[in-house]
């Protein structure tokens, strides 16, 4: 359903630094880059992430409250993620541990954008017999 989803920036090249970094651990790429922006995807045809300066030539901001979550393949994958993101100068913004089928990991990148990397497992259920 999503397409893409943008965070805004006051410094383009820092956090194109940083985001190429982080997102070659899922063997993310670049799909887009312009003067403006740049988007990493895992495909062409797969959901995007951008990072760009404001179009209105405002400072970027973060804003309380919201957050992008990106979805990972497994626990150890969100673990990696996260600890790449620290790493790379992002900073911790807890863990959560919902009943065992949902797992995520909170941090903001440099410019204090909210992300979190989760797992959720999937839910087997048994199709009744009429």
């Amino acid at each position: 359903m999503i397409g893409y989803v943008t965070v805004g920036t006051n410094d383009l090249e820092r956090a194109k630094a940083f985001y190429d970094a982080l997102f070659a651990t899922i063997s993310g790429k670049r799909v887009f880059d312009s003067p403006q922006g740049v988007v990493w995807s895992l495909s062409r045809i797969s959901p995007g992430f951008g990072v760009f300066i404001p179009h209105d030539g405002k400072p970027a901001t973060t804003c309380n409250g919201s957050m992008v979550a990106l979805a990972m393949l497994s626990k150890k994958h969100v673990d990696d993620f996260y600890a790449k993101a620290i790493m790379l100068g992002g900073t911790d913004e807890g863990q959560r541990d919902h009943n065992a089928r949902f797992y995520i990991n909170y941090f903001r990148d440099l410019d204090g954008n909210k992300l979190g990397a989760y797992y959720m497992e999937e839910r087997r259920t048994k199709r009744r017999q009429n």
